[in-house]
This record gives structure tokens, sequence and C-alpha cells, in this order.
């Protein structure tokens, strides 16, 4: 397998380096993309760098840190490299680590790996306990819209992915900012990749982070219920029609159906002023009460649905079908 890693480079000359440097001999190429950085990362780079394996490419205009990674993802699959590792420059992402996230790609037992922060009690000690409730949230968030039920920390950065799958990506659709990740685990679910989480420790250096919780968090709202209903449609209406599309669509028409009979019943009580019976109060809770339940059966049914088998696998089956 030819491995490669990819590094964003915007403002971390201080330690991109070091990062540089701690990248085991199993990587083949190293994409350092100079994301129209103002300190001239990527110049930076080819100065004072010794080591043969880094190429250095630049994006004409700021992409953030999806469109870098997208640079460096159309890079690797053109070179013909079989894993791209995602590592960040700013030294909070250990390279030593990078074995543990390729292992399940090499073994077949995923398409795309990415870092857990939340898997030991011990890693997130040092964690500020609002930025632990965010990613809390964020997490739940993420495994509601993009159906990954078995994974946490949607946030976090460090990947490896199979170019195989890659392949098979809109790359040029993946947002390219703070969204990145959540949208990666989206597009990869519409293709029923296999995603695992590889346990990881918490590093903060002394750079500081751009994103703005109060400023994104409306966008990221808005985001999440988009990829929430294009999931749905495509997953249980599109592709497929099966007893969890029966679940949610009954479900949803027991509670609008008995919310509305009950609100008009209560409003007819409140013009007459005649009590409700306590047969009309059941005819208006009894669909609303079977509609809850159907629509905890769908949810159910959609976190047994987590893809299970490799996308990779099927594609070199083909691959070697087509040879």
């Amino acid at each position: 397998m030819r491995i490669a890693v990819a590094i964003p480079c915007y403002k971390v000359t201080q330690h991109v380096l070091w990062v540089i440097s701690a990248i085991g001999p199993e990587v083949e190429t190293i994409y350092a993309v100079d994301d129209a950085c103002p300190d001239g990362s990527g110049r930076f780079i080819e100065e004072h760098n010794r080591d043969p394996r880094v190429r250095v490419l630049y994006n004409p205009e700021n992409r953030g840190v999806g469109g870098a990674i997208v640079t460096a993802y159309k890079a690797a699959v053109e070179d013909g490299m079989d894993i791209v590792v995602k590592i960040d420059g700013d030294g909070q992402m250990d390279p030593a680590l990078l074995p543990l996230f390729v292992r399940p790609l090499l073994q077949g037992r995923a398409d795309y790996t990415k870092g857990n922060r939340f898997f030991r009690p011990e890693s997130v000690q040092g964690m500020p306990p609002v930025r632990l409730f965010g990613n809390a949230v964020l997490s739940f968030l993420t495994k509601l819209s993009c159906g990954y039920w078995n994974v946490m920390d949607p946030t976090n950065g460090y990947t490896a992915v199979r170019t195989c799958v890659l392949a098979e990506l809109p790359l040029d659709k993946l947002e390219r900012r703070y969204f990145f990740e959540s949208d990666m685990l989206f597009r990869l679910n519409t293709l029923r990749a296999v995603v695992r989480d590889v346990p990881m420790d918490s590093v903060y250096a002394d750079e500081e982070s751009n994103l703005k919780v109060g400023k994104v968090l409306p966008e990221f709202l808005r985001k999440h219920c988009s990829r929430l209903w294009r999931r749905y449609v495509y997953n249980y209406l599109v592709r497929d029609f099966n007893v969890g599309s029966l679940y949610s669509i009954c479900g949803v028409l027991l509670v609008i159906a008995g919310t509305a009979f009950g609100v008009a019943r209560w409003l007819d009580s409140s013009l007459t002023h005649s009590p409700a019976t306590s047969g009309t109060v059941m005819l208006a809770a009894l669909p609303v009460l079977v509609g809850i339940q159907f629509l905890i059966a769908f949810l159910h049914y959609d976190v047994s649905n987590v893809p299970t088998e490799p996308l990779s696998l099927s594609l070199q089956t083909q691959e070697q079908d087509a040879q």
C-alpha cells in the first residue's frame, strides 16, 4: 500500500517542520498545502525542509481546511496513492499515531478512520467543559444527520481514507471550511462506506482556534438539518424503501393527525366552553403515542443500519473483474 500524508498549511510555520520530521518511513509522499497562507508557509517549507518526500501544493486563494485537503486528495488520487492520512500542521496531532489510523484500512476493516478524543476518560481531563459539552452536542447532531451512530468526536480532523473511496466522492462539492469533517461523513454514508474511530488523546499547543461557536452554531444547525433530510430521502425513499421507511412515514402521519385533531378539539372546547370528553382526549392522544413509538422504531432501525461491509473491498473486486 502506498501511503501519503496531507498537511493543510495556514499560519503553521512554528510547528510544521516538526510535524514533517515526526512522520514515519512508512509514508511515501507528504503533501503540504499552502492555502494562500499570509505567512508564506509553502515557501517556508521549501526553504527549510530537507525531507525528499515533501511536495508543496499551492491554492491560489484561501479555501479553508476543506479546500486544502481536497487539493491534496486530488493529488494523491492522480499519483496513485492508496491511503491518505490528514494531519494538521499546528502540532496538535501526533504523527506517531499514524499506524493506528492506517491499520484498519490495510486490514480491510474500514474505508475511513478518524480520531476520537472521548474514548478514554483520561483523554478529556484537560479539555475545557464548554468545549466538551459542545463536542458532545455536535457528535449527536452528526450521528443524526450523517447516520454514523458508532462514531464520536465528528470535528476531529485526524483522519485516514482509501483513495479508491475518494474517487467515488464528489470532492468539489465538499464543504470547504469548518463543516468539512461532518460533510465528509455525510458523503461517505451515501456511498455506504465503513467509518471507524481511533482513540487518541487531546493535545493543545499554543495555536488559537479561529472557530467562533456563536457565529457558526446557526450555520451548523442549518447544514445538519439539510444533511438529515437529504440522507433520509436518499436512503429511505429513493435508493431503498424498507421497513424503516414505513416506520417513519406512519409515525409522522400519526403524530400530525393526532396533534391536529387535539388542537382542533381544544379550540372547539375553548370557544364553546364545554370540556372535552375522555373519548375525545384518547382519540387525540392515541395516534400521537403510537406515532412516537413508530418514530422510535425508525430510529432503532437507522442505528442498526450503519454500514458494516467496507466499500473498498467491493471496489477492488470490481477492478479485478474488469481487468
